[in-house]
């Protein structure tokens, strides 16, 4: 489903009077072309980092997208259940870790899917989880066809932020057990394996790039005033790999263009999703995949598939298809501006995360709360909450 906005009035009216983007995209880009652009012609940038300047005016937009993120409170589901005559193999519920995990979790899935002696097996849906499914089981010896509603780009994984964020609303605290944080570490160190062997490829469907923190600002809570306590969500990269990313440094005020704040720097992985979901469905169907279009009403519906055993990669869907309501959606707006290739930095300033895809620069509101598009199903971009920003 793509939630890109369809109508370019519609587009310029969800933008508030200070040019906001997604609700706080201005906000971000005047503080970059302010604050983090070259200095003024006729000044100095001083010594140490000088960044290119982001064309971000709200007339280079070329789409917003509004997506739901499949979170489930106990984390991803991987289990294997019989409907009807069908073993069905879940892969989905991985909230902001989508695609991050797509490979570990994908292999495990796999793993039990194979489990059955079947060698003709079917993968439900077509975004990250579905396409990572069909491939590893092409790489198993199986013959794969993948029955989906909507193809990339027209899924919700084709919306996501395109950041190595493995453990971003995996599960709230309370359920990362012991057990849980094995399989989880196994799942983010296959995905990252897997990963730097596609770093450098044409499309540069994976790189890594530089990201600023600004630090010293403090964006106001989008739920400021609330009393609503809420279960802390777990964080596990520094606790379980925290040899898979270089280690953040500060750069000291004075040697940079933001004046006296404290910026953090941090390499950070990026997924070019476009390029990359093209790789992935080119290389299924030149391995002999097929792809059929199909939308499920209910699980009953399997029935009428030849293949015995199925792997359920539908994601937010799930929650429709299979009437499970331990999917909550979670939220999560962007904007893309029209691609600058000279532009090699992110930045987090004032609750906005700025991305350098190559196929669109990716403005994203994080907000100052944790909780931020929770519990939130709607898909239109929010003129009220561009206002807030």
């Amino acid at each position: 489903m793509s939630a890109t906005h369809p109508d370019v009035k519609a587009v310029r009216h969800s933008i508030s009077r200070r040019q906001l983007i997604v609700g706080a995209g201005a906000t971000l880009a005047g503080s970059l072309l302010e604050g983090c652009g070259i200095a003024p012609r006729n000044e100095s940038p001083g010594p140490g980092l000088a960044f290119a300047p982001i064309r971000a005016s709200t007339d280079r937009i070329i789409g917003i997208n509004v997506c739901t993120r499949p979170f489930r409170a106990q984390g991803p589901r991987l289990d294997a259940e019989g409907i009807g005559e069908k073993t069905v193999v879940h892969n989905y519920g991985h909230g902001g870790s989508g695609w991050s995990l797509s490979w570990g979790s994908s292999g495990i899935a796999v793993e039990k899917a194979m489990a059955t002696g079947e060698r003709e097996i079917a993968v439900i849906g077509c975004g990250a989880l579905g396409l990572t499914s069909a491939l590893l089981l092409q790489r198993a010896g199986v013959r794969v066809t993948i029955y989906a509603k909507d193809l990339p780009p027209n899924v919700r994984s084709s919306l996501a932020t395109g950041l190595w964020s493995p453990d971003s609303r995996i599960c709230f605290e309370e359920h990362a057990t012991p057990a849980f944080k094995q399989l989880w570490e196994r799942k983010a160190r296959d995905s990252f394996q897997n990963y730097q062997t596609q770093v450098g490829l044409p499309g540069e469907p994976v790189e890594y790039f530089d990201s600023y923190y600004v630090r010293g600002i403090s964006p106001v809570s989008r739920f400021a005033g609330s009393e609503v306590r809420r279960p802390r969500l777990a964080s596990l990269q520094r606790e379980l790999i925290p040899d898979l990313a270089p280690r953040g440094r500060d750069v000291a005020p004075g040697t940079h263009t933001f004046g006296t704040r404290l910026l953090r720097q941090n390499t950070t992985m990026m997924f070019n999703i476009a390029a990359y979901a093209r790789m992935l469905m080119s290389d299924f169907l030149s391995a002999g995949g097929k792809i059929e279009i199909r939308e499920f009403g209910a699980p009953s519906e399997f029935a009428r598939l030849p293949q015995k055993t199925l792997i359920n990669a539908t994601g937010y869907g799930a929650r429709t298809l299979l009437g499970d309501t331990s999917v909550t959606p979670w939220r999560g707006r962007l904007a893309r501006v029209i691609p600058q290739p000279e532009i090699k930095y992110g930045l987090f300033y004032n609750g906005v995360s700025f991305v350098p895809r190559r196929e669109g620069l990716v403005f994203q509101l994080v907000g100052a709360d944790e909780y931020h598009g929770y519990d939130d199903d709607s898909v239109v971009p929010d003129r009220a909450e561009a206002e807030l920003a």
